[in-house]
C-alpha cells in the first residue's frame, strides 16, 4: 500500500485532488458566510419608520462584504506568516483573492436593493425578497455541498434544510425586532 501512495504522490494526483477539495471548501465557506452576512445586513438596514434608502443600503451591503472578505483573507495571510516564513508571496495574495465567493454571494441582495432604488418595488418588499432569496440559496448551497461530498438526495436535502434554518432565524429575528 505505501508503494501505491508514493506512486500517487509522485504523479501529483493526490495533491491536485486535495487542492480542489480545499478550493471547494473555501468557496462554500465564503459563499455561505456571504449569504448570512447579506441577510443580516439587509434585515438590519431595513428599519421601520425610517426613510427608505435602498441605494445606500445596497452600497453598505457590498462594502461590508468587500471589507469582510479582505479581512478574512488577510487573517489567513497573518496566520500563514506566523506559521511559515515572514516573506510575502503570491500565494498570500491568492488567499485574499480566494474570498471572492463571499462578495459574489451578496450580489443578488445588492441587485434586489438596487431594483428598489430604481422604483421597481418598495424597500420593504426588496428586503423581504432578499431575505427569501438568501434563505433559499442557503438551502441550495447546503444541499449542493452534501451532494458534492457524495451524500444521497434525502441526506442532501436534510443538510440544505439545516443550512436554511440560519436564514429562517434571521427572518424571524427581523420580524420580532420590527
Amino acid at each position: 500500500m505505501p508503494e501505491r501512495a508514493d506512486h500517487v504522490r509522485r504523479r501529483g494526483v493526490a495533491p491536485r485532488v486535495a487542492s480542489r477539495h480545499r478550493q471547494l471548501e473555501r468557496s462554500l465557506f465564503s459563499g455561505i458566510y456571504g449569504l448570512v452576512l447579506a441577510s443580516a445586513l439587509v434585515a438590519a438596514l431595513d428599519a421601520p419608520g425610517e426613510k427608505a434608502d435602498p441605494g445606500p443600503d445596497a452600497l453598505w451591503v457590498l462594502l461590508t462584504a468587500l471589507a469582510s472578505g479582505a479581512a478574512h483573507g488577510y487573517a489567513h495571510v497573518i496566520a500563514q506568516r506566523a506559521t511559515v516564513d515572514g516573506a510575502a508571496t503570491m500565494s498570500r495574495l491568492r488567499l485574499v483573492l480566494a474570498e471572492w465567493p463571499l462578495v459574489a454571494a451578496v450580489l443578488p441582495s445588492v441587485a434586489i436593493l438596487l431594483a428598489a432604488e430604481a422604483g421597481w418595488w418598495a424597500e420593504a418588499t426588496a428586503a423581504d425578497a432578499a431575505l427569501l432569496f438568501n434563505t433559499v440559496a442557503l438551502f441550495g448551497w447546503g444541499a449542493w455541498a452534501a451532494r458534492t461530498a457524495g451524500h444521497g438526495w434525502p441526506s442532501s436535502c436534510r443538510a440544505g434544510a439545516l443550512d436554511m434554518l440560519i436564514g429562517l432565524v434571521i427572518i424571524i429575528a427581523n420580524a420580532l425586532i420590527k
